[in-house]
């Protein structure tokens, strides 16, 4: 494989393996919100929030970290506008102290944040608009969480960018496939890998112990262990399902996100660490298993989106059910045999917006995935044309997409429409 090949996979893991502390869509929200205050200069009295359906349905449930349990768009805005520092990022509401907390609670209780349905084709899109006593302040964000496409201070504008496309904001995905992925957890320098793979050991690992020891939502990763037995198979749903848990309700830990999803940096990372020191597996092994994992989960992403009514858990967990064939020296052909048997089990979980229950969404699609991996060890696998299984694996993983992103358009508005209605 060509070597700007494997800097390219560097440059994606580079940008997709952040840290986020919360729920991705509300600190979205807190971070373009905290972006328009600083520009603002003064005192803001006002917020304006113009939200599309995806945005509305992932902010709704889920706790805000930092902010004593509050939800909602309002909340997010707010507490991004008051107390939030945009110079952390997706770690904008790290900082928030109680004083903070005390102001956004009066703003919200004056009622000074409007949230309004924002009609657009793009399913992360939001436009924040601040006031204060003598201007307006507008911050527009795109396709990505961070990706602010324009900001305007009192008609004025002062950032722009043009004409941007989902595909144009990001690195080069092009030559993401199984093959290549394969190729590159399996040789590139070890040295190169490990900035990321310890990243996710320390944050995805801390916050699946902190679930685990309770106190968020109904304690679902103990709930799993004294439902099943205590394998390792078992012990990596637990753990994932117990770091969700912990993350949707508000724990103020940070995660390292794949793919624009702190719940996809889970899916695809805890069950291989988990599973990896309960079975003695090499921490080399390891390291090259998580960037497989990664990326695998990456480009299951790329056909799909970063919202969609289909639920990103799926594409992570079967990553991860492929990671853990990769992980014990599976082949090439039992790796893409875990994929499909996964793919002809569970392509059509739908995404409900972010909650506690995704939790078990992890739990359940994690099942499937390291049930058909222990499939693909013994040489079983579904035949092509099973239902949408196609002769390739990569063509099974964008029909996949095709049908999450295209073919689920309606579901997902309809989803909305009774978030909305509620």
């Amino acid at each position: 494989m060509d070597k700007k090949i494997y800097d390219n996979f560097i440059a994606i893991l580079t940008e997709e393996l952040i840290p986020a502390m919360g729920c991705t869509e509300p600190i979205a929200l807190a971070y373009a919100s905290a972006k328009g205050a600083k520009v603002l200069g003064g005192e803001v009295i006002k917020i304006t929030a113009k939200c599309s359906g995806n945005i509305i349905k992932n902010v709704r449930c889920v706790r805000i970290p930092n902010s004593n349990g509050m939800t909602g768009v309002e909340a997010a805005c707010v507490l991004g506008a008051i107390c939030g520092d945009e110079s952390r990022n997706m770690e904008v509401l790290e900082a928030v102290t109680d004083e903070g907390r005390r102001k956004a609670a009066l703003f919200l209780s004056a009622g000074k944040c409007e949230v309004e349905y924002l009609e657009s084709i793009i399913p992360l899109h939001f436009i924040i608009e601040l006031y204060s006593d003598k201007s307006k302040v507008k911050v527009e964000v795109r396709h990505s969480h961070t990706n602010i496409v324009l900001i305007e201070k009192d008609g004025e504008v002062l950032f722009r960018q043009d004409d941007v496309k989902e595909e144009t904001i990001a690195v080069d995905r092009t030559d993401l496939n199984v093959e290549n992925i394969f190729e590159f957890a399996e040789n590139i320098e070890i040295e190169r890998i490990i900035p990321f793979t310890k990243r996710q050991i320390e944050c995805n690992m801390a916050i699946a112990e902190k679930g685990m020891q309770g106190g968020f939502g109904l304690g679902i990763g103990k709930e799993i262990l004294e439902a099943y037995q205590g394998n390792a198979i078992t012990k990596a749903k637990a753990y994932a399902a117990a770091a969700s848990e912990a993350r949707m309700e508000g724990c103020d830990m940070p995660v390292i996100i794949t793919s624009g999803s702190g719940n996809q940096g889970i899916a695809s990372t805890v069950p291989l660490i988990v599973y990896a020191r309960e079975t003695g597996i090499s921490e080399e092994r390891l390291y090259r298993a998580l960037v497989f994992s990664s990326l695998l989960t990456v480009f299951q992403k790329e056909f799909i989106g970063k919202l969609s009514a289909f639920c990103g858990a799926v594409s992570a967990s079967c990553a991860a059910g492929a990671a853990v064939t990769y992980m014990i020296g599976g082949t090439l052909e039992q790796i893409k045999d875990t994929i499909d048997n996964t793919m002809a089990n569970i392509p059509g979980i739908i995404c409900d917006g972010a909650k506690a229950s995704c939790a078990v969404k992890i739990a359940s699609a994690l099942d499937a995935s390291l049930f058909a991996h222990k499939l693909a060890m013994k040489g079983k696998v579904y035949e092509a044309n099973t239902g949408i299984l196609q002769d390739d694996t990569g063509e099974t993983i964008k029909s996949v997409g095709h049908i999450g992103k295209v073919g689920m358009k309606q579901t997902d508005s309809e989803i909305v429409k009774f978030m909305i209605k509620n």
